[in-house]
């Protein structure tokens, strides 16, 4: 039998991968709809309003379809899904596609700053911490690093808040804009519609509205990828051809760009994929605190208020996302490393 030639192979490999992907947010979707079913509270209530009559609370249960048994519901739910159709917010009576696709940008620029910031921060403090392991570089970037990830986010938001902003009054401390600027609403993004309107000062206003909570919500993750990294970057120092080429008078700078770091990165590219899914839903808190409205807000109203199709809606996003990414690191890892393309594709 002839073999699959590479290109095959890779196909059939991103095929299985999207599946896999695939049947991991259905099940996160039924598993998301059975725990909103189980928060106390009745839906039709919330969405009839407090006064409401029990016969008004029975009209709007049974058109939403809130009278039917739990696997109809779910069917239902997963029907419209197949159509692209979120459902609508038993609250707000709006679109959920329409609420999330209001705040998500916001919340996508904030997580993204906050990428930024831990890659920019982590490699040249974990780089130095490989290269002079044990000594008293790495001692006080590894004790920097344990205080940052033991520091509660809230408190942390807060003394950021009084000492940069209250203090020394070097970056605002909530909201998106300051007062002045009056930017159209095009894509949802602050920065991208200021860039838009041609308005780059408006542009740099959000961003430093933005500095504070990215810092907070990069910080935890910022010590996770330094720790994989600073690992990574020792075994590969570590590695004979690395000695060989030292002992050729190779320059450290030239060793690090060139051989260290590239073959160093491999994990670090996994973390980074898995942690903006992640920072997605750890958003909630620092939006809160600092005034921003994006998912992590939109999600902690609907909880709140038991609304299950802006609850699912919010969760299934956030799944999408991280899905996505690791969909895209794994891509890029077999791009990049010849060893893991025959592994995964024999």
């Amino acid at each position: 039998m002839a073999k699959s030639n590479p290109a095959q192979q890779t196909t059939v490999f991103l095929l299985r991968k999207a599946l896999s992907s695939v049947i991991t947010l259905i099940g996160l979707s039924a598993f998301v709809f059975l725990m909103v079913k189980l928060i106390p509270g009745d839906e039709a209530r919330v969405a009839a309003g407090e006064n409401a009559s029990p016969e008004q609370v029975a009209a709007v249960s049974k058109a939403l379809g809130l009278d039917q048994p739990f696997l109809v519901q779910l069917m239902t739910f997963f029907g419209r899904l197949l159509r692209g159709d979120l459902g609508t917010s038993i609250t707000t009576h709006v679109s959920v596609t329409q609420g999330i696709g209001q705040v998500l940008p916001q919340t996508i620029e904030l997580v993204l700053l906050a990428v930024i910031i831990v890659v920019t921060c982590v490699t040249p403090l974990a780089t130095l911490s490989a290269l002079r392991r044990d000594g008293a570089a790495d001692f006080t970037i590894k004790t920097l690093v344990i205080i940052c990830a033991g520091l509660p986010t809230f408190w942390l938001a807060l003394l950021l808040q009084y000492l940069l902003g209250t203090k020394l009054q070097l970056v605002p401390i909530s909201g998106r804009l300051s007062r002045g600027f009056d930017v159209p609403t095009r894509t949802g993004s602050v920065i991208v519609d200021s860039l838009l309107a041609g308005n780059p000062m408006a542009a740099w206003d959000g961003v430093q509205h933005l500095i504070l909570p990215a810092i907070v919500l990069a910080l935890p993750f910022a010590a996770q990828l330094y720790r994989i990294m600073r690992a990574e970057l020792i075994q590969v120092l570590a590695r004979e051809h690395l000695t060989v080429a030292r002992a050729k008078g190779i320059p450290q700078r030239q060793l690090v760009w060139r051989h260290v770091l590239p073959n160093a990165i491999g994990p670090s590219m996994t973390l980074v994929g898995i942690q903006f899914g992640a920072m997605v839903g750890a958003a909630v808190l620092v939006e809160s605190v600092f005034g921003l409205v994006g998912v992590g807000s939109y999600l902690t109203n609907a909880v709140a208020q038991k609304d299950t199709f802006a609850v699912l809606g919010g969760v299934l996003v956030i799944g999408v996302l991280v899905v996505v990414c690791n969909y895209i690191v794994d891509v890029l890892q077999l791009i990049r490393d010849p060893r893991l393309r025959a592994g995964q594709l024999g």
